[in-house]
């Protein structure tokens, strides 16, 4: 199902206080990857900052709990469990021989509201205790507070709602939600990470094309009705998206109105569902409106902040007078949106030297073995021995190049990149690689000192340090 275009004015809206919100996230947020704007259900404004494309799913993170959430309000309608049903009950093999008093009434509203009882996340050391069990490694973690209270954010409490789900359907909560979500909203190709027990991860792992997650957003914004159909119950929509529980007294902070089952309020009296590093569903009742958005930035409140200050002005409860003039200037910039390829910078004398020898890794960070480069007036070639395989990556000249590599993924699988090379000082290439249907690039500092390579890898964003550790070679 695509949107149907309207007109700023039409609806209510101001061309030129909309084009300056675009400029004010293209020259204040330098990661922004995509925006879809609706409001009365019509697509008001779009717009990719390429290389990012519309075609491309976008890694969501925590944004993937909304649906979650709406997986286990689905599962309630159904008859197949409670909000006041005990964790507990849906595990008995992998529960503890003797579980504590708090875990024993630990049920399955706190582990939506986020008050679990847990002192911290729980991600972390349910993975490490659990190893291919999750579920039995959440189950082993003392809940050191009774559940209600205080609202502790936990990923690992939205993995085990999605356990639960499998659980009481026998299907894998992608597999659940097909027929009954993402089919309706004309979602059809969708990826879902899975945990090693065969759980789809709940708390993050789903990856969405921007105009999707518009979709969802229109859907909860429309009380779960959908093209004549109640898809999720109204009932539902309201307690998810209202305000369950406390998080904070700031207000100033988006991160402190209060939280739902899995969403978030915001100021305004909007509420969304978001993801790490900038990936937004963003609901405003009041605007009748949804707002998209994906992007790879750290300071996530800095991009709500430039809504409030910039879109929110720009609703008008009527239509306006039709300002084409206006509308066609917010067009060209939302058609050359664009975060361009380093500049081609110098030409090296080096490039000759280094050009088809091959630097054995010292260490075998990343899995690294061996690293050749070779040069054309196009493009720069690598060569790169990773584990047992062998992967060929074209880094363009002053352009973005597109490949796969598993130089960055921790798992060892490709992941799709663009990339981009140029020669920043005379013995030092920089190579930068983004992983294009994530928030993340990397910046690789190759640096030539005599038969010695150094590279210093370096990420936009990260959960911990951006500067990873340094690949170190010599020419064999």
């Amino acid at each position: 199902m695509d949107f149907i275009s309207a007109d700023p004015e039409s609806q209510g809206l101001s061309s030129p206080l909309l084009l300056k919100f675009v400029n004010a996230l293209d020259q204040q947020i330098h990661e922004m990857h995509s925006l879809v704007l609706l409001r009365h259900g019509q697509l008001i404004a779009k717009g990719w900052w390429s290389p990012y494309t519309p075609e491309r799913r976008h890694m969501l993170f925590s944004l993937t709990k909304s649906f979650t959430s709406t997986a286990v309000g689905l599962a309630i309608a159904e008859g197949r469990l409670s909000l006041d049903d005990p964790l507990l009950k849906f595990f008995p093999e992998q529960a503890p021989a003797k579980p504590g008093e708090n875990l024993k009434v630990l049920k399955i509203r706190h582990l939506l509201s986020m008050v679990t009882g847990h002192a911290q996340d729980t991600t972390e050391r349910m993975i490490k205790r659990g190893g291919k069990d999750w579920v039995k490694g959440f189950l082993s973690l003392k809940v050191e507070n009774p559940p209600g209270a205080p609202f502790v954010y936990n990923s690992g409490a939205s993995y085990m709602l999605s356990a639960v789900v499998q659980q009481v359907t026998g299907l894998r909560l992608s597999e659940y939600l097909k027929p009954r979500l993402f089919e309706p909203l004309g979602i059809h190709e969708f990826l879902w990470e899975t945990s090693p027990q065969g759980v789809d991860i709940g708390g993050w792992g789903l990856f969405l094309r921007t105009e999707e997650i518009a979709r969802f957003g229109q859907l909860y914004l429309q009380k779960g009705m959908w093209q004549g159909r109640q898809l999720i119950p109204s009932a539902w929509v309201e307690q998810a998206t209202s305000r369950q529980v406390p998080n904070g007294d700031n207000p100033e902070s988006d991160w402190a109105q209060g939280y739902g089952f899995q969403f978030w309020r915001c100021r305004h009296n909007a509420y969304r569902g978001d993801g790490a590093f900038g990936q937004y569903c963003l609901v405003l009742p009041e605007q009748d409106a949804v707002l998209a958005m994906t992007s790879g930035v750290q300071d996530m409140q800095s991009v709500l902040n430039l809504v409030w200050e910039h879109l929110l002005p720009a609703f008008d409860d009527t239509s306006l007078p039709n300002n084409p003039s206006a509308h066609k200037k917010l067009q060209r910039k939302l058609d050359k949106l664009c975060l361009p390829a380093p500049e081609l910078g110098i030409q090296s004398a080096l490039e000759a030297s280094i050009a088809g020898k091959t630097y054995h890794m010292q260490s075998h960070e990343r899995r690294v073995k061996t690293i050749s480069f070779d040069f054309t007036d196009e493009a720069c070639l690598l060569e790169l021995r990773i584990g047992r395989k062998t992967d060929h990556l074209v880094c363009g000249r002053g352009k973005w190049v597109s490949g796969a590599t598993r130089l960055l993924s921790p798992q060892g699988f490709p992941m799709q990149v663009l990339s981009s090379a140029a020669w920043t000082a005379p013995g030092t290439l920089s190579l930068t690689l983004r992983c294009i249907e994530t928030p993340f690039y990397f910046t690789l500092t190759c640096r030539i000192d005599g038969d010695e390579l150094h590279i210093q890898p370096q990420a936009n964003v990260a959960f911990g340090p951006a500067q990873q550790a340094e690949l170190v070679g010599k020419l064999g």
